[in-house]
């Protein structure tokens, strides 16, 4: 690298944690970490869009639309992937996350200094995404024993 050559962009791990936090379901982290090219960032943003039709459509068919299970179980899992990357970024020791993610950026004088703001998402992100996972299979497992029965679903 020459001496005239600009440090390389620094990611910051907290950044990338409350990114996959707040706004994982849309890919936001990855769009960060990986640029605007990244595959599995659209993949986030599409599977929530498909939860958001398929949530409409279970709304207007008192849960009886099968196609509205499939696209609702895209979105859950885009929420839960979401909690999960901001979980694991947020466990990365800052020495890991800079190899990683800020290759070169030690000789620049820059490296992580994670403190309490990552570790609160980390909590935040664990109870959302288990009460979100908890929530679900209740539904998902009511609906199914009421349907079992000939009730037809939630009212």
């Amino acid at each position: 690298m020459s001496a005239h050559a600009a440090p390389p962009a620094f990611t910051s791990k907290t950044l990338a944690t409350a990114l996959a936090f707040f706004l994982g379901s849309l890919g936001a982290h990855r769009f960060y970490l990986h640029g605007a090219r990244d595959v599995f960032g659209w993949l986030h943003l599409s599977a929530t869009a498909l939860g958001v039709v398929g949530v409409e459509r279970l709304m207007a068919s008192h849960l009886q639309s099968g196609g509205g299970w499939l696209c609702a179980a895209a979105g859950y899992v885009s929420v839960l992937a979401a909690c999960l990357a901001a979980i694991v970024y947020g466990l990365r020791p800052d020495a890991k996350w800079d190899a990683r993610f800020n290759a070169g950026s030690a000789m620049h004088g820059r490296h992580s200094a994670s403190g309490w703001t990552v570790v609160l998402l980390v909590m935040a992100a664990l109870f959302v995404g288990a009460s979100v996972l908890m929530g679900g299979l209740a539904i998902g497992i009511q609906t199914y024993f009421e349907a079992q029965l000939g009730h037809g679903g939630l009212n």
